[in-house]
């Protein structure tokens, strides 16, 4: 156990940030931050690098689309324009589409207010997922990206850590489940605990170099 909180040390210094966090986003449990997120996990959802999805939520946040009133206020040309500037062209089309129509059901559904939606499923994963699910572009793997990194701030879904995190978990010989992954760090470095591992799964963190950090060899 020493030898793996070591290691989720050494992690977490090379990769301090979550995605959220490298998108810009001041996550809290506020309607625009947790808007911004979805629009993040809309992003990562699809078949392209993370990091293309972070640049391109970058852009859309600095043309002052971070509310879902703003983001549906913009028309679809200007959305394409801005995931394009964060080179997010593949999709760019399809997903200016789905950031428009996921803007409208937000407001009307939960009146821009995902808190409501964290209520109605009393904080329950499963129920998390299901209603995320309804969002345009969110999927499962969509929705397992939103929780992982909601729960820096809804800590009744923490401890959760998805396919992609367990899958770099076991690429440094980590735990296997989001509790035993939990109890290596503080409670309030789950989230970013987990987001790491998803960079190590990515092949955006090497194994070695953290294990070298972790054992101080060089």
């Amino acid at each position: 156990m020493s030898d793996q909180r070591a290691v989720a040390r050494a992690l977490l210094r090379r990769q301090p940030r979550t995605y959220a966090e490298q998108a810009g986003i001041r996550l809290a449990d506020r309607p625009a931050a947790l808007y911004q997120l979805l629009v993040l996990a809309t992003l990562l959802s699809a078949r392209i690098r993370a990091q293309v999805a972070v640049a391109a939520a970058r852009e859309l946040f600095a043309a002052g689309w971070r509310t879902p009133q703003r983001m549906e206020a913009a028309t679809w040309q200007e959305r394409v324009d801005a995931l394009g500037r964060g080179h997010y062209r593949r999709y760019d089309e399809r997903t200016a589409t789905m950031l428009g129509t996921g803007a409208r059901l937000c407001l009307d559904r939960w009146r821009g207010d995902l808190r409501r939606l964290h209520a109605a499923a009393d904080g329950d994963p499963g129920g998390l997922r299901r209603l995320l699910t309804a969002f345009p572009g969110i999927g499962p793997t969509g929705a397992d990206i939103f929780l992982r990194e909601v729960q820096t701030v809804w800590t009744d879904v923490r401890p959760f850590a998805d396919r992609r995190a367990l899958a770099g978990a076991d690429r440094l010989g980590l735990p296997g489940s989001a509790k035993d992954l939990a109890a290596l760090v503080g409670p309030g470095d789950v989230g970013r605990l987990t987001s790491a591992l998803v960079r190590v799964a990515l092949g955006e963190e090497s194994p070695a170099e953290v294990t070298r950090a972790a054992t101080g060899r060089r």
